[in-house]
């Protein structure tokens, strides 16, 4: 399922991802010619960007956002795949397509290309979501003036297991969440 401010945007009954995300990347009309190239993380984390920053009046040369995202299994899904290619003797061919995805930051590259994103990013690894380590990072961007927003959030996968969680901070809104209100909302999923 899709949502955002609450809203279900598309849903799918698809109980494997790359199903999943291939029709959820058609319903949206997403359009990045090196999507399908991706590990299944940085798909995940593309996507969920790409439908918040969509209803952003972004420009079309620079945009000063910061990307902050967090998760508990680093890029694991993709580091089993590239260690399969080593261990295995008799075909022992790693690839430098699959290796580029053994780090977990290499999604914010992605959202960076496409959106034009010129700020800070930084990728962390908890054991669950932390609502407050991702509240004092953006707000010590915002207040250096390192970023004008910052996209922050929790996009994790593991296997056929996935979720994506984020949210935009700006200095001034209309409204504040608390880390408590984060953290009640990422519950909620």
């Amino acid at each position: 399922m899709v949502s955002l401010n609450g809203n279900v945007l598309f849903s799918d009954k698809s109980e494997d991802f790359p199903t999943f995300i291939k029709n959820a990347y058609k319903f949206f009309k997403t359009d990045y010619s090196k999507f399908f190239k991706m590990d299944n993380l940085s798909k995940l984390a593309f996507f969920a960007a790409d439908v918040l920053l969509k209803n952003e009046n972004l420009n079309e040369e620079e945009n000063n956002i910061a990307l902050v995202f967090s998760n508990n299994a680093s890029s694991l899904d993709t580091d089993r795949k590239h260690q399969a290619a080593i261990e295995n003797e008799t075909e022992y061919f790693p690839s430098p397509a699959v290796f580029v995805y053994t780090l977990p930051n290499i999604c914010l590259g992605e959202i960076s290309i496409k959106h034009r994103l010129y700020s800070e990013n930084s990728f962390f690894i908890f054991d669950r979501f932390n609502a407050e380590h991702l509240q004092l990072y953006a707000n010590s961007l915002l207040r250096s003036v390192k970023a004008e927003k910052v996209l922050c959030g929790w996009v994790n996968f593991d296997k056929n297991n996935y979720e994506a969680f984020l949210y935009l901070v700006e200095k001034e809104g209309v409204f504040e969440h608390t880390k408590e209100e984060i953290t009640r909302l990422y519950n909620t999923l």
